[in-house]
């Protein structure tokens, strides 16, 4: 026994360095011994801590985790196995000091490590157990503070023994900072027990997870989709691993719908981000906690006079009555500001770590160079190496993705705010902008402040980083910087204003695009829309100049003020040696990267900050606000519904100069100083009561509705309306038609009734058309309605406000009666008006006097006023009747041209108007083709060749011409080769320290008959940086011009193409979907290509130099260079058919947001007046936005996936070769020259190959753009362009038309919309076109002006074949007023004439024979703007003024689809009157709504199925018994 103790002692005592005597003292100096406290404290406690961790190992998981991770738990696991990679550190440093208690401190360490590493296999084991939810075990923390005497008496052996020696061992101190840094581990382990383990915020999202997470419901498979990034581990998140069967299905080609994609994590949700920045902006509102005022007793009336009244939920009244604005940036900034500024201590760390490089790179090369170095050395450099890229590689990329979530959160909430912002503006206030406009604050300007986010961090850091930088910069270029800066700024602005106009014009044409082809404008609209582009070019082009002023100045200035300072230093007779030399490089080189990132980050400050006023602007004007509008008070008569006491209204909402167009399509005029007025209305309205409101075109009835919905300003006097709540019943005279099946369109978003839904179409006399229509009430209409007729819009607008007849008390009915004809207009005025409505208060503008006498009360209006109220028989005596009382339609109305369209069109529909065709798989060679084509083959060979003399000869071979001068001075140093500009270039990697340390250690003088030498090189080295700098300028001017030159062409492709495409096209494509190609794909070709471009060329060039220099220097590197590319290779393959399919899809739900905004704004008024559904459209709205940050939140994790691992082997790379460099020196078998050099590209090489797959990933994702435009310049169907018969100037002289066996059918398999038609109308004949919808009608247009070609037959115009006759010419030679009235937003004179061929008197006395004198002269002359799509004039007046284009063209063939249905009937038969006798000489044909309109024809055409059935005179018609004119008629009697 006593043996055995012998031998525990001498084991104890080897163990921890005592006496055999004492092995194992306690107690030693005053304070434990090492011995007692390693073993005792230190290795038993870890024991203890490893056993009962691996008890919890076993803990039985969750199968299913919903909820997100509690920020505990992180921590928790992030310092465990932090710790364990601490002690194994630990473990290296004391192998490497040999000390003599060596095993002893081994044994500790060992413990250490094994206890930590199963200490971390059980938090991870818990975080998805049942105490995911908790703060897990008590015991745990309990654990953790066994280790903390050890630590405590560690420390304080170490400090001791350091105060006592000095640090002449300096490995003792690292062990030292790893001892300190452990002791704060223990205490962040600590801390992370005050996290709460329940998120309030988070926790609530999970507990309704299925309020916030639905999506296209239908499309999801069972299981749902998976939720992104919730419920991973840490390393998952970390490595993106949750991303892996994501891009398993791109590579798999099955990322084709939105669908596919992952859904955002909870804190992401669209709903929830609304929501919280709703809170900060009531917080925002409400400072100090006020409560919104009451108003109406606290504004003075005065206030009303010019609207300062009503300011909105994001700028309500403050206590005092002042106006309390709230910013946008304040409100962004108190929602997301915390946790981004946040991140920037993430951007430092990454900064500080990146600094470290150089530091450690000198280290190595110093090692190196000294022969005998000790081996630890060597070492310890390439393990920091290791170390600082390793950990600045991994905080970079959390930072990058961290940042992207938060501008994603930011992005939400600011398209929310925009939209719900359009929804609570009225229409008077919104005139200030036009749609255009709006539409852009929501696409470009959102997406400029978004981008901000990612600038703003690199706003501080990049000075901070360079404090000495920002100093000599301050000192050099600040001026030019100002300068830049505010003309970038200037031109931006004109640039974003020529774009909304571009973009406004655009969205016009389009929407008047038949008119435009009807009249053969196409020209006239090309170059309209070429000078605006012109106009936008301009400033673009003064951009990317200044932008290349910027690039220039900045990447040259550390050139020419090294080149100054060296020949300015020789010029003055000093000899120049390494130090100096190195030196200068060295500061200058730190100039680097801060100036060259400098422009982009100004500019994108720049830009967001005009974005920023510019949404600002829009979310400071007032809301409507009803209770303000509307007297609280009760009117004495209980049964009053409307009370007006001497009020007075006017579109005219402030005296601002940009308030010129006028916002709903009813008033007179809109021009703010003769802005149009209802004066002093005095009107009380009977609960229950019909009332008709009567009057000629443009006298105020439109406006009159507007008033009592609320949309006018009021100016004076008093309204009342009851139960203005619940909103109104409204159809509005020009019907607004959601793009969704007939029934959504009815039911509107209320619940379905089928009992009374059935009864709401047979009252509004749409059974027939659901008949017709080929879907039922299941068809899709197109965007506003394209796909169906006038008459059919009116009616279902009717349905619309006619299904919610439960919830609504007033019903306001704008002309309802007018498209239709008599027996569908007296089946609504019985059914629906006097019928399903006959409880309810209605008030009904109209033109048909005969359903007048219906009406409970008449109010007769005329110039903005209210001349007469009484019953039907004191006021009709005032109306003027016409003669005829059978002057109704017979044509139901717009008739055969919607109803094919609707058939033909139905199954395209369904395909196109749901989704948008996607493409698939990598780009075709055809994208890259035509964007070099629209380049210009010798533009792009110039930038090619100036990038590569500036990279290839001037800048490699100068730095090259560094090295080999600095090498063959006197003392023949060749050692300074690694500190050669090349690696003072590799801007990551610099750091005065290294090259000032070496320069001096090593730099002999030079003697002076050196002098003529240092002459040469130095002009050598002059000469080859002035080519440098030549160089440069060069590539950054033709790259500006050869990107104006793409943007030119693409644009004007793309237009040219799309202006000639055919009317299906346009009839099948959603608006929204157009204008994207022209605002947002034009914007990436303008704006976003051209620069993602730019740095990918700099990259490929700049790598290629490298390799070139690298293979030249050091042959070996290429080794592991192989193996790695071929890696690199892998991933970015991996990557890339993913990252292509995400952005596709990111374009691709773009659309529908916009189009869903612009729908939603040109029916402002009906979606407001139905009361509830506001928030229903806001809800859409958040749905469509959802499906938008889903595909771009993958797209986002899927650029960090791959950054994460380009990253990795880049680290690897470093690593690899300064181990490799260390082996070398051991085997004295290398020249630390060379391998300096080496390292220096090394450590840039990587960086530089992941920038290369970035931007040619991005410049791929941008090149979507190209192939989007390039998709509708060459893909879809043009109308035929060639003649194959020239006609004379005078053709068609006689105007005779023939019809020859002409057969039409819209598409294969659809019945024949003309079926054989033979007809001949003689020169000068007037003919009536009747028949019942879907007879052929339009048609016979649409075939007379080739808008569709006729399969079979043909038609002549005095004998001449149509088919074979230019388009453009056959177009110009036939006039024709259409059914809806499309004005263009220009003047007056534009809008009769825009090619300019007739004198004033002629336009005046065009407009006087319309009856349209008065207006015109009322609004300013013929130079007065019409407003947006000719807002400022009413329905009437506009139909009036298109009927003033047709009496000016000089045709001799005119065509009228009747279009006097908004006309009164007054001004109808003056009309009449004036067609008669302006063209009695010319042919005639009239489709009629109105028979008495051609029962004065010369014969009447009765079509049938798309056949004639008769052609004859009223007469001899009427005279026929079995005529089917004859029953037409008698259908229209009254």
């Amino acid at each position: 026994f006593e043996g055995e103790l012998h031998y525990s002692a001498e084991f104890i005592s080897e163990l921890c360095h005592t006496n055999v005597d004492g092995p194992f003292p306690v107690w030693q100096n005053d304070t434990i011994s090492p011995c007692a406290n390693q073993l005792l404290l230190g290795s038993l406690s870890h024991a203890v801590i490893a056993i009962t961790s691996a008890c919890y190992i076993s803990v039985p998981r969750l199968t299913h985790i919903v909820s997100s991770l509690p920020i505990g738990w992180s921590f928790r696991a992030t310092s465990t196995l932090l710790m364990a990679l601490l002690f194994i550190g630990d473990l290296v440093l004391v192998f490497e000091l040999h000390a003599p208690d060596i095993y002893l401190d081994v044994l500790a360490d060992g413990c250490g490590v094994l206890a930590w590493l199963v200490h971390f296999g059980a938090v991870l084991t818990l975080q998805r157990s049942m105490y995911r939810r908790t703060r897990g075990p008590a015991l745990l923390p309990v654990l953790l503070m066994l280790s903390i005497p050890n630590l405590a008496f560690i420390l304080t052996a170490y400090i001791q023994e350091i105060n006592q020696l000095g640090v002449s061992q300096p490995l003792q101190v690292v062990r030292l900072a790893l001892t300190v840094t452990r002791a704060a581990l223990v205490l962040v382990y600590l801390l992370s027990y005050i996290f709460p383990c329940y998120r309030t915020q988070r926790d609530l999202l999970s507990c309704n997870a299925e309020d916030v997470a639905p999506l296209i419901v239908s499309f999801e498979p069972e299981g749902g989709v998976t939720v992104a990034e919730d419920g991973c581990s840490w390393l998952s998140r970390l490595l993106y691993l949750w991303l892996n069967p994501l891009l398993r299905r791109g590579k798999r080609g099955e990322l084709e719908r939105p669908c596919d994609v992952f859904q955002l994590p909870h804190r992401l949700r669209t709903k929830a981000v609304t929501l919280r920045f709703y809170q900060c902006w009531q917080k925002c509102l409400h400072p100090k906690g006020l409560e919104r005022p009451e108003r109406q007793d606290r504004l003075p009336r005065g206030n009303l006079q010019d609207n300062s009244w009503s300011e909105a939920e994001p700028d309500r009244l403050c206590e005092d009555g002042a106006q309390h604005v709230v910013k946008l940036l304040q409100v962004l900034h108190k929602a997301f500001g915390l946790r981004y500024y946040l991140l920037g201590l993430l951007k430092l760390a990454a900064s500080m770590l990146a600094f470290a490089g150089p530091l450690l790179l000198g280290g190595l090369v110093g090692f190196m160079e000294t022969e005998g170095a000790p081996l630890s050395k060597g070492v310890w450099c390439a393990v920091g190496l290791f170390a600082s890229t390793f950990l600045a590689a991994l905080l970079r990329n959390v930072f990058v993705y961290e940042v992207s979530k938060v501008a994603l959160q930011a992005r939400a909430a600011v398209i929310s705010t925009i939209y719900s912002k359009a929804l609570k503006v009225s229409a008077s206030v919104l005139a200030r902008f036009n749609m255009g406009e709006v539409v852009n604050f929501m696409s470009t300007d959102t997406d400029r402040v978004v981008n901000f986010f990612n600038s703003f961090h690199e706003v501080w850091s990049l000075p901070f980083q360079f404090v000495l930088a920002l100093y000599i910069l301050y000192l050099q270029v600040v001026p030019l910087n100002k300068v830049l800066a505010s003309r970038i700024l200037e031109n931006n602005k004109h640039m974003l204003l020529h774009k909304d106009g571009r973009v406004k014009l655009m969205t016009e044409i389009l929407f008047g695009i038949r008119v435009l082809k009807y009249y053969n404008w196409e020209e006239h609209f090309t170059q309209k829309i070429a000078e605006a582009r012109k106009k936008e070019l301009h400033h673009l082009k003064l951009l990317k100049y200044l932008d290349a002023v910027c690039v220039y100045t900045w990447a040259a200035l550390p050139m020419v003020i090294s080149i100054l300072t060296f020949i300015t230093y020789v010029l003055l007779g000093n000899s120049l040696t390494a130090a100096k030399v190195f030196s200068t490089l060295a500061l200058v080189g730190m100039l680097i990267l801060p100036l060259n990132a400098f422009p982009w980050v100004l500019n994108g400050t720049l830009e967001a900050k005009v974005s920023l006023d510019r949404i600002q602007r829009f979310l400071t004007i007032q809301d409507q606000d009803l209770t303000v509008y509307c007297s609280q008070v009760c009117p004495e008569d209980p049964l009053s519904a409307v009370e007006m006491n001497r009020a007075s209204f006017s579109w005219k909402q402030s005296e601002e100069h940009d308030s010129d167009s006028v916002p709903d399509d009813k008033t007179e005029d809109g021009s703010p100083p003769h802005s149009f007025y209802l004066h002093a209305l005095s009107l009380s309205v009977k609960r229950g009561s019909l009332v008709a409101v009567v009057g000629k075109v443009g006298c105020g009835k439109s406006s009159l509705l507007a008033a009592i919905t609320g949309e006018l300003s009021r100016s004076g006097g008093e309204v009342f309306v009851r139960g203005r709540e619940q909103g109104f019943g409204l159809a509005v005279q020009e019907p607004w038609i959601q793009h969704a099946t007939v029934q959504d369109n009815i039911v509107f978003g209320r619940d379905f009734d089928s009992m009374f839904y059935q009864a709401v179409i047979e009252a509004c006399a749409l059974a027939d058309d659901l008949n017709i229509l080929p879907g039922g009430d299941q068809t899709e209409v197109g965007e506003n309605g394209v796909t169906l007729s006038g008459g059919q819009k009116s009616r279902l607008a009717l349905a619309r406000a006619v299904y919610m007849v439960q919830y609504k008390e007033i019903y306001l009915l704008d002309d309802p009666l007018a498209a239709v004809d008599a027996d569908v207009a007296h089946h609504l005025m019985e059914k629906c008006i006097l019928g399903i409505l006959k409880n309810k208060t209605r008030i009904l503008c109209t033109h048909r006097i005969e359903f007048v006498d219906k009406a409970d009360v008449v109010v007769l209006m005329d110039n903005g006023m209210i001349v007469k109220t009484g019953t039907p028989k004191e006021v009709l005596s005032l109306v003027k009747a016409p003669k005829d009382c059978k002057n109704n339609s017979n044509a139901k109305e717009k008739g055969t041209d919607a109803f094919q369209m609707s058939e033909r069109t139905i199954s395209a529909e369904l395909k196109m108007f749901g989704e948008e065709q996607k493409q698939m798989g990598k780009l075709s060679w055809a994208v890259y083709r035509s964007y070099w084509r629209a380049v210009g083959g010798c533009m792009a060979l110039a930038v090619l060749l100036s990038l590569f003399l500036m990279q290839g000869t001037s800048k490699n071979v100068s730095d090259w011409w560094l090295s080999h001068w600095i090498s063959h001075m006197k003392d023949n140093m060749t050692q300074l080769v690694s500190l050669s500009a090349d690696s003072l270039l590799m801007l990551t990697f610099l750091s005065p320290e290294r090259l000032m340390f070496h320069a001096s250690d090593r730099g002999s003088e030079t003697s002076g008959n050196m002098s003529s030498e240092l002459k040469f090189y130095m002009t050598v080295y002059g000469s080859l940086a002035a080519a440098n700098t030549v160089f440069t300028a060069a590539r950054a001017f033709l790259f500006a011009y050869g990107a104006i030159c793409a943007a030119t062409v693409v644009h004007k492709r793309l237009l040219s193409s799309v202006l000639k495409a055919t009317m299906t096209f346009f009839d099948i494509t959603p608006l929204g979907r157009i204008l994207n190609r022209f605002s947002s794909d034009i914007y990436s070709v303008d704006d976003s290509l051209p620069f993602v471009l730019n740095i990918l060329l700099a990259n490929v060039f700049g790598l290629l130099g490298m390799l070139v220099v690298m293979s030249y220097g050091m042959p070996w590197v290429l080794l592991p260079l192989l193996p790695l590319g071929v890696l690199y290779f892998q991933t970015q393959c991996f990557y890339r058919h993913s990252s292509r399919e995400l952005k596709r899809l990111c374009s691709l739900t773009l659309s529908p947001v916009y189009s869903h905004f612009s729908e939603t704004l040109s029916g402002l008024s009906t979606v407001r007046a139905s009361g509830h559904t506001t928030s229903r459209f806001e809800e859409e709205n958040e749905r469509r936005l959802e499906q938008n940050q889903r595909c771009l939140f993958n797209s986002n994790a899927a650029t960090q996936w791959l950054d994460i691992r380009l990253q990795m082997i880049g680290v690897t790379v470093v690593t690899g070769i300064s181990v490799i460099a260390v082996i070398q020196h051991q085997l004295k078998s290398i020249d630390p020259g060379l391998v300096g050099l080496s390292l220096s590209y090394a450590l840039s090489i990587t960086n530089l190959l992941s920038g290369l797959i970035f931007s040619f990933a991005q410049t791929e994702m941008q090149l979507v753009s190209i192939e989007r435009t390039e998709e509708y310049s060459t893909n879809i169907p043009q109308e035929p362009q060639q003649a194959s018969t020239e006609v004379l100037n005078s053709w068609p002289e006689k105007g005779r038309v023939e019809f020859v066996g002409a057969v039409l059918a819209y598409r294969p398999g659809l019945p024949n919309a003309l079926d054989g038609v033979n007809l001949e109308v003689l020169p000068g004949e007037r003919v009536g076109i009747v028949g019942r919808t879907g007879s052929g009608k339009s048609s016979l247009f649409l075939a007379l002006f080739r808008m569709v070609e006729l399969n079979q037959g043909q038609i002549l115009l005095d004998g001449v074949d149509i088919s074979s006759v230019r388009l453009s010419n056959l177009r110009s030679k036939l006039a024709i007023i259409p059914q809806d009235p499309f004005l263009f937003s220009s003047s007056v004179r534009e809008n009769l004439d825009p090619h300019g061929l007739h004198p004033d008197f002629s336009l005046l006395d065009a407009i006087e024979q319309c009856h349209l004198g008065d207006v015109v002269q009322r609004i300013g002359g013929l130079d007065s703007e019409v407003g947006e799509r000719g807002k400022s004039l009413s329905v009437g007046q506009r139909q009036l003024l298109c009927l003033a284009r047709a009496l000016l063209t000089e045709a001799n063939i005119l065509c009228i689809d009747e279009a006097t249905a908004s006309v009164d009937h007054k001004t109808d038969m003056l009309l009449q009157k004036t067609i008669r006798e302006k063209f009695k000489d010319k042919t005639v044909l009239t489709i009629a709504h109105r028979l008495n309109t051609i029962m004065d024809s010369d014969r009447v055409l009765v079509m049938h199925a798309g056949k004639v059935v008769e052609f004859d005179s009223p007469a001899a018609l009427c005279q026929r018994e079995d005529s089917v004119f004859q029953k037409l008629l008698r259908g229209g009697e009254v």
